[in-house]
């Protein structure tokens, strides 16, 4: 049985005339019609449907997505396996732009400067397309979400940096002490850690944080962020991440 245009439609999220520009170009003409001569999909062009979405989602052009649909090579779980490559290194990307902002609030939460190539870490290597910024301008220029954060000023940076030795101090007492991550005053400063950065971005929620405190081990320049490397004792950035996952856990109950 097959499935008319409009439904087809509905079930991919996508515009009746998508489909029949689709149909024009020869990328995907429904393989029958109705006795009125309406467009009439069979399960077999659900599936190539699905996989050229698939590749548009990625950023690929229509002609390099035929190319790819109509290659012999390639059957249906040649597609999948490919596509299941795709989405993996996407991930992966995302992943590692997720760390990247990370960092940047954080050195922001800790009154730190950044390097210019850290600064652009979060982009690796893309390069902005021809006529980007002029799109974006025309898109975006009135929100205020495109003025971006205010830097923040020398007065800040200075509270930044008070606030934070004064943390080190606290770890270095709870620490001297023989304090475990899950203590009460080791959950005290995990929470003061999360204050810190709740100034600077905003509301910062555990899971957030559980990314930063992991950045600390997995990450250890990212630490300098916090403990200075003349203030760090072995092991303290396991400590801290403990510790942030204690408080995190407790408060969550």
């Amino acid at each position: 049985m097959g499935h008319p245009v409009g439904k087809v439609a509905a079930l991919a999220g996508i515009t009746v005339r998508t489909l029949h520009h689709y149909d024009e170009i020869g990328l995907l003409s429904p393989s029958g019609r109705t006795a009125a001569g309406y467009r009439s999909y069979a399960d077999e062009d659900l599936d190539r449907l699905q996989r050229i979405l698939f590749y548009r989602e990625l950023g690929f052009p229509l002609e390099t997505i035929a190319t790819l649909v109509d290659d012999p090579g390639i059957d249906a779980d040649a597609h999948l396996k490919k596509q299941r490559e795709l989405l993996v290194a996407r991930i992966g990307e995302l992943g590692r732009m997720v760390a990247a902002v990370d960092r940047v609030m954080e050195a922001r939460a800790m009154g730190n400067a950044l390097t210019p190539e850290e600064k652009f870490e979060v982009f690796g290597e893309f390069r902005e397309p021809d006529g980007y910024a002029e799109e974006a301008a025309r898109r975006w220029a009135h929100t205020p979400e495109w003025r971006g954060a205010a830097t923040p000023s020398k007065e800040e940076l200075a509270a930044g940096e008070a606030a934070r030795k004064e943390w080190v101090a606290r770890l270095g007492a709870v620490l001297d002490a023989g304090g475990a991550p899950d203590s009460p005053e080791a959950r005290e400063l995990a929470e003061a850690h999360r204050e810190m950065l709740s100034r600077v971005m905003g509301e910062c929620s555990y899971e957030t944080q559980r990314r930063i405190g992991a950045l600390y081990v997995t990450e250890p320049a990212q630490l300098e962020f916090l403990v200075r490397a003349g203030e760090q004792r072995p092991g303290v950035g396991e400590f801290i991440r403990d510790a942030i996952e204690a408080n995190a856990a407790h408060r969550e109950e």
